[in-house]
């Protein structure tokens, strides 16, 4: 808990948090195959598969959507890797993510990274096993994982930041 806390004031102010009106964007998604399975409750989109949704833009090999209830529950991208950007706010810059798995739980407004993962924003990045990105909290936390052949969690910060904390 005191990586995340630490992570979190490393990432420029308002790193976290989308756009308020991307959660009431449709979701358009392109792909070369979609297979939807309505007992299961979901649908599985394979090949160059790009969605988007407002500002959240996702690529992926495999985009598999979930749909417990009419929404998407939750969402799981993967690739090699899958790619996720978004804007937090008009004036802020991009957030920037890329994992093996990118899985977004909306419930919880929670996007886990899996497997090579990394989260940018404004030339500050953070990589680890796993990343957990809080949207609604402005909370990033990164984990190195607990096996031997585990990488440890990485934090860069460029000069430009440190100096506008001051």
């Amino acid at each position: 808990v005191a990586i995340a806390t630490l992570l979190a004031g490393l990432l420029p102010a308002g790193a976290s948090r989308a756009l308020p009106e991307d959660r009431d964007q449709p979701i358009r998604i392109t792909a070369d195959t979609a297979i939807r399975d309505e007992k299961q409750g979901f649908t599985v989109y394979t090949g160059n598969v790009h969605m988007i949704q407002g500002s959240l833009d996702i690529l992926a090999d495999t985009i598999t959507i979930f749909h417990e209830t009419a929404q998407a529950d939750k969402i799981v991208a993967e690739g090699k890797p899958a790619k996720m950007q978004q804007q937090p706010e008009a004036d802020e810059p991009l957030v920037k993510a890329r994992a093996e798995i990118i899985e977004y739980y909306k419930i919880e407004d929670r996007v886990h990274l899996r497997v090579n993962a990394q989260f940018t924003q404004d030339g500050a990045s953070v990589t680890g096993d796993t990343i957990d990105y809080y949207i609604t909290e402005q909370l990033v936390k990164a984990d190195s994982g607990q096996s031997p052949d585990s990488k440890r969690v990485r934090v860069v910060i460029p000069p430009t930041l440190l100096r506008e904390e001051k």
